[in-house]
């Protein structure tokens, strides 16, 4: 396979990470100490200006727009619907690596397209996005730039256990005594997504390191 341009130790250097919150950030962190890390906020309005180097790697969680993907399924795209219709072609070496990496770990994988939309998909638009042939959605990667850009994202909420749209403000949800019982499921499921993500993309810039604990990016931990 043609070198990624993302691999080993220099290549930890010359890739973006991009995220949009926190619990993202923390376990990219813990996966890739030495990474270069932007917490874009949801739907990126936390970015300001272009992405820094010329590749940018979308890293955390997804909805799943198929009633067969589960909460911790990897995915990893080959191309991504933005939201004005366009596509967004994801850079297919970079797509190999990811996809590699979740294979050694030995994790679920799609490799459908994924689809970017401007809210949190609930109820028939997760069909609506499905005819168009996504398998899951996140709010992020296709609004990236960059010369490179590719993606792994890991099922979070599915069309059986689905997300109020009041997490976009997660202060304001926690206020709602309603809100509560799904919070402890997103305290409990959210960070290990999150770990799973960052451990695919660990292994895909990392190939020849040895997975320190299996059993983390499992979710057994």
């Amino acid at each position: 396979m043609h070198d990624p341009g993302c691999t080993g130790a220099g290549g930890v250097a010359a890739a973006t990470v991009i995220v949009a919150v926190g619990v993202e950030a923390r376990a990219v962190r813990r996966a890739l100490p030495r990474a270069r890390i932007v917490v874009a906020g949801v739907g990126l309005s936390r970015l300001r200006g272009p992405v820094p180097g010329p590749v940018a790697l979308s890293c955390g969680l997804a909805g799943a727009l198929r009633p067969d993907l589960q909460t911790g399924t990897v995915v990893v795209p080959d191309r991504v619907l933005r939201p004005d219709g366009g596509w967004l072609r994801c850079d297919p070496d970079l797509v190999d690596a990811l996809a590699a990496a979740a294979r050694r770990l030995a994790l679920p994988l799609e490799r459908g397209p994924l689809a970017t939309c401007p809210t949190i998909v609930r109820g028939p638009a997760r069909d609506q996005w499905a005819r168009q042939g996504c398998v899951a959605a996140d709010m992020e990667t296709g609004l990236l730039a960059a010369p490179r850009v590719a993606a792994v994202r890991v099922v979070l909420d599915t069309p059986a256990r689905e997300l109020s749209e009041v997490w976009l403000r997660p202060l304001l949800a926690l206020a709602r005594p309603s809100a509560w019982p799904e919070a402890l499921w997103l305290a409990r499921e959210a960070p290990r997504c999150a770990r799973r993500a960052a451990a695919v993309l660990a292994a895909a810039l990392q190939p020849h390191a040895p997975v320190a604990d299996p059993r983390a990016a499992r979710g057994s931990d």
